[in-house]
């Protein structure tokens, strides 16, 4: 018999859960895509963070990392696009530590300034 290791089935659980509350709390797409391509810095709980969004596979696949600036904390995931929605894949941390990351960053995160520029964001934002 082929039986799932109970940690891999507590694991998936996690998933699945993770995908419901994006449908009751957030949508996680429009959560990520609030986070500019590239390397950005966003303000959460009073710290900075570095965020890095790389998007592959035709928009598919977006991965998601931000590391505390002047800290050790880090965190990331994957997002999976598929025909049923965004599904969120975090790496090695509970799903509940993304989703609260991305709430706070989606509306604080900004790219770094252009060379002779102000590093504030734009106020309009």
């Amino acid at each position: 018999m082929n039986r799932k290791p109970e940690s891999h089935q507590q694991h998936e659980a996690q998933e699945e859960r993770a995908v419901v509350e994006g449908d009751v709390t957030g949508n996680l797409q429009e959560l990520i895509n609030a986070m500019p391509e590239g390397w950005s810095r966003a303000q959460v709980d009073g710290h900075s963070w570095g965020v890095t969004r790389t998007t592959r596979a035709d928009g598919k696949v977006i991965t998601f990392n931000a590391e505390r600036l002047g800290g050790t904390e880090a965190l990331g995931a994957n997002v999976w696009i598929t025909s049923n929605g965004a599904v969120l894949r975090p790496c090695e941390i509970p799903a509940e530590t993304v989703w609260r990351f991305l709430r706070a960053a989606a509306d604080q995160a900004y790219p770094p300034p252009a060379a002779g520029t102000s590093s504030a964001p734009d106020s309009n934002r």
